[in-house]
């Protein structure tokens, strides 16, 4: 990819898709893209990212262009996530890990991950797998989305050993279930449910695509998809972040690091009152920017100095 440091100022320093997309080689490696190509009103290469086709080809080629992945597709209607995004949490999770050793990134099979809501698309899955060698376990409660991600999995051999998909049985449990008995985890990850209510998914969604089409948008086409468990769920993110905190207690000696995006700033109070009355030993919050967007996410863990040495000497 050629450098535009004016295009995505702030995307993470290890993120590969710094600069404007490199459509001749992406096109090159996926020719599918070729017909969804157009030139944008300074005449740049671009597509329209209104149009839910053109998105989940763009994504096609790069993860093949990129990552390597020769075959991904998703049923029709699933959450087509933004990769440039989604590369930048790992990035700054990998730095997290690093951060407790020394600077050094842990890279390897030695390293597990857990995705809470891996989705259809096994996004994480494959940027973790790809530039770092970890493992990764991806649970969800869509058995549509396990059963997707699995056949990700299996069509590269590049994924195959190295990601467990787990259906979560139970919607109200996000560790119980998935983590086994006397299993460790060194980082989890998740992008949660960000609405309320279908109401205010679709509202967001209505805002998004006006934006796109530089004019009032009234039908609300999903142009990245997205099921209602991938977008909303009773409470929102507020909830579904303090519910996760109160659960991952239970795991405290399972895991060393939990982390989880944070869509708005207005819910962090909440999320540090939760972790508060979880006696979290360490908070984290970690911004991310890409272009003009600023996102976060907050990472705790429950092992002291002591323990979090003990677990890196006898796993990294």
């Amino acid at each position: 990819m050629q450098k535009d440091k004016k295009e995505k100022p702030n995307l993470h320093p290890r993120n590969k898709h710094w600069g404007r997309y490199n459509f001749k080689a992406l096109i090159h490696s996926c020719p599918e893209l070729a017909p969804f190509m157009t030139l944008n009103k300074f005449k740049v290469e671009s597509i329209n990212f209104a149009d839910p086709k053109a998105v989940m080809m763009l994504n096609r080629a790069l993860l093949k262009n990129q990552y390597g992945i020769d075959n991904w597709d998703i049923p029709q209607g699933y959450l087509c996530p933004p990769i440039p995004g989604r590369a930048d949490y790992i990035h700054h999770v990998a730095d997290l890990l690093g951060s407790g050793n020394g600077g050094k990134i842990p890279r390897g099979a030695g390293i597990r991950c857990l995705d809470i809501g891996v989705g259809a698309n096994c996004i994480y899955p494959i940027v973790g797998t790809t530039e770092y060698g970890w493992l990764f376990v991806g649970a969800d409660i869509d058995p549509i989305s396990i059963k997707s991600a699995q056949k990700i999995v299996d069509s590269n051999i590049s994924l195959k050993g190295k990601v467990a998909l787990r259906l979560q049985n139970n919607p109200k449990h996000m560790f119980q279930g998935v983590i086994n008995d006397n299993e460790r985890i060194d980082i989890t990850i998740c992008n949660p449910p960000f609405h309320s209510s279908a109401e205010e998914a679709k509202a967001g969604t209505l805002r998004k695509l006006s934006n796109l089409n530089k004019k009032k948008t009234s039908k609300a086409t999903l142009n990245f998809g997205g099921q209602n468990n991938e977008l909303w769920c009773e409470g929102g993110e507020r909830k579904f972040i303090s519910d996760m905190v109160y659960q991952s207690k239970q795991f405290a000696k399972s895991c060393f690091w939990f982390t989880t995006l944070v869509s708005k700033q207005a819910n962090l109070q909440a999320i540090y009152t939760a972790l508060k009355k979880a006696q979290a030993v360490e908070v984290k919050t970690i911004e991310m920017g890409q272009g003009n967007k600023v996102s976060r996410f907050v990472a705790w863990t429950f092992l002291n100095p002591a323990q979090q040495k003990a677990w890196i000497e006898s796993r990294w």
